[in-house]
Order: structure tokens, then C-alpha cells, then sequence
């Protein structure tokens, strides 16, 4: 197998894991300072957020140049120290690729906004205002809506056209249509990959194609009254459009013509969607499964959902799991801290690919980020909804320690944003000594599934014990008892009977530290928000 497939990944978002130059964000070589940390989390490979050359509107999924390293993370020279190191010590680098759009700033929308015949003009989506009254700039060409909230399109009064964003005005969308585009970024990936980039995570990739026609989105007949105009219209000419897949195809070529380098896609679909980013074996090694992000924290829908995502995977389809990323809240914020330990045992006991978030495994939370400190341009454009849609509170700086400013960056600097409240309690430095602490049950876990082909390649089995707060399942591998997994997803003590199994077995790990290598025999008092990996054993 792949190391993409027996391995764990782990995200970076580089301005707020480590400032090694005190200027409050963070930076390549703070992350060259921490390499030791990562490689004793017992992860694969590190997932770094956009690095590349930005005016930072969007954070660096504004891109200005695909093919160097914004100052304010280093040097090109600071990136190959950092991959030279990185793969010294065993652990991958993968690169965020934001081939959807491209800065304002970038050479060719400058040049594409230049005139109306400019070589580079159909780099990008124009269109001319659409008929009636009223001056041009109030007739957007369609009905096409942002992600960021309001109108897909943005007036250029030098050229007299509208040129089209699904999120930022700043980040208008590149033209996969026009002959050139699409030969470029698979160069702008080749600049990476023979640096030796061990891979792409590739932001919206299922929304690089836009309808021909450029016609009116319909409207959704399920939205909610008071829904945004983004929610009420049907985005079937702006998402998964026909096309989309000969596109990933030609970029999957491109990673194939070199070795051991994978593409992970970011898809928000419903999974019988989602698996035909799969392709034959021939598009995404892995399109992103966000559904322990979006369902509900229930033993129930999560089984439920598990078998019908295994059941939808092609021949061949590798399945893979998130609990947490730089968009959507933390998982210790939407479930709690006790369930967060559980669901760190889910994430990496299940059949896939698990990526896991930063400071997710010592248990960090969203940080409240009042309104006059945002820095989120979702949230500032949408004010009204900023408590729902602002991402700063998952974005906050690390919290190594209980030093000012949690040791992310020096004494006395301001950081980017502010720090957790609690972070002098919750820090890495604190939970390494504590031999019950999430970070250490955590690295237990990573450490498990490594050294057992029955938890990082092994079959999985849904296992019923008729409890409905318990989700269970069994991970066996060939010549192997292997292991069953409790997990209990809420408040009650439960009596799980093994006996119709006919195993006992030994606790490997338990999110109650002080009931590991118990024996188990016949049956098992799991805790309440216990979750547990039993070594199986024929009895």
C-alpha cells in the first residue's frame, strides 16, 4: 500500500503554528523549529496551508504566484530547508493548491484586466452587463452568487465588464476553457513536485469548470426562509459542471508521471457525488470526506453514514476522514472535551486515511474573536451572520506552553490573533507530562495504528451491541484477531456483551487511561464518553 493510505496527516495553517521572527505570524522556519514535535505525534506527512506570494485578502488562497514563498513565511531557500528536513526525519510535505482562482494581483489578471484584447483577457471569466436600465455596474451578467456572500461578479470600469469570483472580489476565477490555463497550473505543479513536494491538497477542485452559457442559477426549493441569496439558488452551472473530471485527470497525470505523489481534492458533496472524484483510479487519490464535520455527534448517524460511505467507494477507493480544519469549528468546541477523546479514537481507528487539524490533539478550542478584531473576509462580509460564518476562532495561534503568548511567539509581540484564554492550562508543554492528557493518548493512538496492519489496512466491520449511544466496529486484518473498538457517545454506563462474539480480549487503549491492559472476558462496563481499543483474543 501507499504511505498516503497506512499514513496520518496533519494541517498546518503556517500563520499561527510557530513565529520564529517575532512579528506575531507564523512562519517556515517555526515550523523547521517544531519538526521534532511532529514527528513524535507518530503522523506521516504535514498538510501546510497556501505559503505562496499573496496580498493576503483570503489569507493565501489569494494566490499572486504559484512558484514562490510569501515573505512573510520565508524564503524559496527556507521552503527546500524545510522539505529537506521534513523528509530527513520521515515525514511527507503536502502543498495547498489553489488552482480555482487567482489574486487580483496575480501577472495575468493584471494583464487580462489591461484591455479587452489583451492575449491573457479570456485567462478569467468576463461578461458584459446584462440588459435594462441603470448604470452598468448594478447589472451583473447572472444570478451567480459568492460563497463570501453577494454577487459573483465585480464591475471593471476600465474594460466595461464584469469579471466573476465565487469568493473574494479580489480572487477572480481562472478560465478552464481557454487553451492555456490548464497547461500552466500543471507547470506551476511541476515547479513543486520537482522540488520534491510529496503532494497537493487542492482547494474547491470541484468547482474549477463553470457552464458555458453562463446561465441563471435555479432557485432552491428547500432553502429556509431567511437564507442568504448564496443558499437559495441551486449551484448546478458553478459546481461539479460536465468537464470537471477530464480537468483532475490531466492533473492526476501530471502526479503520476513522478513517484509516490498524491492529490487530495476539497469536495463539499453528498458522497454518491463525492466517490466519482475517485474517478477510475485516475482523478483524486483521495477526495476530502467532511461528514464527522457535518453530521450530527451521534453514535447512530455516524454508523449510519460510515456504511453508506463504504458502501459507495469505488473499486479501489481508498476512504479517509476529518474531524477539523481551517474552516469549520473545532471538534473539542462542537462536542466537548470528553467526546473530543473519543473522537480522536474514531478518526484514528477507522478504516482511511485519517487527517487531523492542529492543536486538535491537546484538545484546543475555538477562540471568541470579538467583531472590531476579525480578520476573516467571509465574516466581514457578511456581518450579520459573523458569529456563524467567521473562521478566526479555529485559526488561532498554537499553544505550546503557558509562557506569554503561549510560546508561538516572543514576549511582548502582538500575535495575528489573539490567544486561547486558557492557554496557560491547555498547552503541549503541560499535557507531555501528564501521562492521562489527550496529546499522549493521542500519540498512543497514532503509534497503535501504526504498528498494526489491522487498524492502518485492515477490513472494517460495524458491530451491533443494541445500545443506541454506542458505536462499535471491529478492524482484522489476515492471521489476526484484531481489535474492536467501543465508543460510547454519551452520559450512561453500558454492559457490552462479547459473549455472542465469542472473544475476550486485552484493552490496548482507553480514553480512561487507568483502564488500559485490563482484561476483558465475556463482557465490558464502558464508562460513560469512554472509548476504548480491545486487542481481540479467541475465547
Amino acid at each position: 500500500m501507499h504511505w498516503w493510505q497506512t499514513g496520518i496527516i496533519y494541517q498546518i495553517y503556517p500563520r499561527s503554528f510557530q513565529d520564529s521572527n517575532a512579528d506575531g505570524v507564523g512562519d517556515l522556519n517555526g515550523i523547521i523549529g517544531r519538526l521534532d514535535y511532529l514527528k513524535s505525534l507518530n503522523i506521516d506527512a504535514i498538510w501546510i496551508s497556501p505559503i505562496f506570494p499573496s496580498p493576503m485578502h483570503d489569507f493565501g488562497y489569494d494566490v499572486a504566484d504559484y512558484c514562490d514563498i510569501h515573505p512573510l513565511f520565508g524564503t524559496l531557500a527556507d521552503f527546500d530547508r524545510l522539505l529537506a528536513e521534513a523528509h530527513a526525519r520521515g515525514l511527507r510535505v503536502i502543498l495547498d493548491l489553489v488552482p480555482n482562482h487567482t489574486s487580483d494581483e496575480h501577472a495575468w489578471f493584471v494583464e487580462s484586466r489591461s484591455s479587452r484584447d489583451n492575449p491573457k483577457r479570456d485567462y478569467y471569466l468576463w461578461r458584459d452587463p446584462a440588459p435594462g436600465d441603470g448604470p452598468p455596474e448594478t447589472r451583473p451578467p447572472n444570478n451567480w452568487q459568492t460563497h463570501f456572500g453577494g454577487d459573483a461578479w465585480t464591475y471593471d470600469a476600465h474594460t466595461g465588464q464584469f469579471y466573476m469570483h465565487q469568493f473574494h472580489r479580489s480572487q477572480p476565477e481562472l478560465n478552464y476553457r481557454h487553451s492555456e490555463v490548464l497547461p500552466a497550473m500543471l507547470d506551476n505543479m511541476r515547479f513543486w513536485l520537482d522540488r520534491g513536494v510529496d503532494g497537493f491538497r487542492v482547494d474547491v477542485i470541484w468547482l474549477m469548470l463553470k457552464d458555458e452559457q453562463f446561465r441563471d442559477e435555479p432557485p432552491n426549493p428547500h432553502a429556509a426562509l431567511d437564507a442568504r441569496p448564496f443558499d437559495r439558488i441551486q449551484h448546478i452551472y458553478t459546481a461539479g459542471v460536465e468537464g470537471i473530471h477530464g480537468i483532475i485527470r490531466q492533473m492526476r497525470a501530471v502526479l503520476d508521471e513522478y513517484d509516490e505523489r498524491m492529490m487530495v481534492g476539497e469536495i463539499y458533496l453528498p458522497v454518491e457525488q463525492l466517490v466519482t472524484y475517485y474517478g477510475d483510479g485516475d482523478e483524486c487519490h483521495m477526495p476530502f470526506n467532511f461528514q464527522l464535520i457535518q453530521l450530527p455527534w451521534d453514535a447512530r448517524a455516524i454508523g449510519d453514514y460510515i456504511r453508506k460511505y463504504e458502501g459507495a467507494l469505488p473499486p479501489g477507493g481508498w476512504p479517509n476522514w476529518v474531524l477539523g480544519n481551517h474552516d469549520q469549528h473545532r471538534i473539542a468546541t462542537r462536542v466537548g472535551q470528553a467526546q473530543a477523546r473519543v473522537a480522536q479514537m474514531l478518526l484514528l481507528t477507522l478504516r482511511g486515511t485519517p487527517t487531523c487539524y492542529y492543536g486538535d490533539e491537546i484538545g484546543m478550542e475555538d477562540v471568541p474573536i470579538p467583531f472590531e478584531q476579525c480578520m476573516d473576509p467571509a465574516a466581514l462580509q457578511q456581518p450579520d451572520l459573523f458569529e456563524v460564518w467567521g473562521r478566526d476562532p479555529e485559526r488561532t495561534p498554537m499553544q505550546w506552553d503557558a509562557s506569554p503568548n503561549a510560546g508561538f511567539t516572543a514576549a511582548g509581540v502582538t500575535p495575528w490573533l489573539p490567544l486561547a484564554a486558557d492557554y496557560v492550562a491547555r498547552n503541549v508543554a503541560g499535557q507531555e507530562s501528564d501521562s492521562t492528557s489527550l496529546l499522549n493518548l493521542y500519540r498512543s493512538l497514532a503509534a497503535l495504528r501504526r504498528a498494526e496492519p489491522a487498524l492502518n489496512r485492515g477490513a472494517y466491520e460495524e458491530v451491533d451491541f443494541g445500545v443506541a449511544d454506542v458505536f462499535a466496529y471491529r478492524r482484522t486484518q489476515p492471521e489476526s484477531n484484531g481489535f474492536l473498538i467501543l465508543l460510547n457517545f454519551g452520559s450512561q454506563t453500558h454492559e457490552i456483551d462479547l459473549a455472542a462474539y465469542n472473544v475476550t480480549g486485552e484493552i490496548a487503549l482507553s480514553t480512561h487511561p487507568d483502564r488500559a491492559g485490563r482484561n476483558v472476558t465475556r463482557a465490558y462496563l464502558l464508562a460513560p464518553y469512554e472509548g476504548v481499543v480491545i486487542r481481540l483474543r479467541r475465547g
